[in-house]
């Protein structure tokens, strides 16, 4: 008698923030990088599950989804419902969520209160915030109280309209010695990794180097201890206009416009839908019958 084996009920554990901090590469560039994606809902955090170190529920959602100019206008609300969607559809990966613009600048307190109500109504690992020195407080702030932190320097998008534009960083002495002083600062302060954006190749390896934290690159260095893209350029989803640093690795958005296109010519032409997708009732005494009437069981007389 052959007996058929079981599905195994054990759950891969899902990814901490202390394991993402134990990713720092060693000095001699050994070590395999760490995987970050953005995700904004169930689906799509499902898919990227399997092989994603860390995702990150990104402010990015402001343009990718809801179609803004830019990520200011996104709120701590939009934040906390799409993270819950991504932590509920994740097993393995660590998620992590940004905070919003005006969700935390103000002061460390105010800082704290948002950050303590992502983590409650997501069940998210940690938050990202961007900026350096200037956050450092509100960084150590957070940690002593238990938040885990993600810290961000270089082209940090909330800060768009002091930048002028979304132009690369660390081009000049003064701009790097700024961006490295930034991410000491929040290194320091107790992030446990720093995502660098968009700065020069050889500033990025040197902050890479400088600090004891994994740092996280886009648009930064092969150097960094890994690497993250918002998850719409890498399936070419979205193409309003495509970063230099983007690698794109599928074309989804034409994909979906051959499917629409392809069901709506069918709907126009009557091809569809057919009888195989409509919902018909079983004659009395068909086959479908005579099988109910085997499976019932014999009522019991009353007594």
């Amino acid at each position: 008698m052959s007996i058929e084996p079981q599905k195994s009920s054990v759950k891969v554990p899902r990814l901490t923030t202390r394991d993402l901090a134990a990713r720092k590469r060693p000095a001699s560039g050994g070590g395999v990088p760490m995987v970050w994606l953005t995700a904004y809902s169930a689906p799509t955090a499902r898919a990227m599950d399997p092989v994603a170190d860390a995702i990150l529920v990104g402010d990015s959602l402001g343009m990718t989804v809801y179609g803004m100019d830019s990520t200011l206008a996104v709120t701590l609300d939009m934040m906390i419902a799409h993270g819950l969607a991504v932590v509920r559809a994740s097993a393995r990966a660590c998620v992590i969520v940004d905070m919003p613009f005006a969700s935390y600048q103000s002061s460390p307190q105010e800082a704290f209160k948002s950050a303590a109500r992502v983590m409650v109504e997501t069940g998210c690992a940690g938050v990202k915030l961007e900026g350096g020195v200037e956050m450092a407080e509100t960084i150590g702030f957070l940690v002593a109280r238990g938040i885990p932190v993600v810290g961000h320097v270089g082209l940090t998008p909330q800060s768009v309209n002091r930048f002028g534009g979304y132009r690369a960083q660390g081009r000049t002495a003064a701009e790097a010695k700024k961006i490295m002083n930034d991410a000491k600062a929040v290194a320091n302060a107790g992030a446990f990794a720093i995502v660098i954006e968009k700065t020069l190749e050889p500033l990025a390896r040197a902050i890479t180097a400088a600090v004891a934290v994994p740092t996280i690159g886009i648009g930064a260095s092969p150097a960094c201890d890994g690497q993250v893209l918002v998850m719409d350029d890498v399936i070419g989803l979205f193409d309003l206009f495509r970063p230099k640093f983007v690698k794109r690795y599928g074309e989804a958005g034409r994909e979906m416009t051959k499917a629409f296109a392809a069901y709506a010519a069918d709907v126009r032409a009557r091809r569809f839908p057919t009888m195989e997708h409509c919902f018909v009732a079983k004659e009395r005494g068909g086959a479908a019958s005579k099988s109910r009437a085997k499976k019932a069981k014999p009522r019991t007389a009353l007594k």
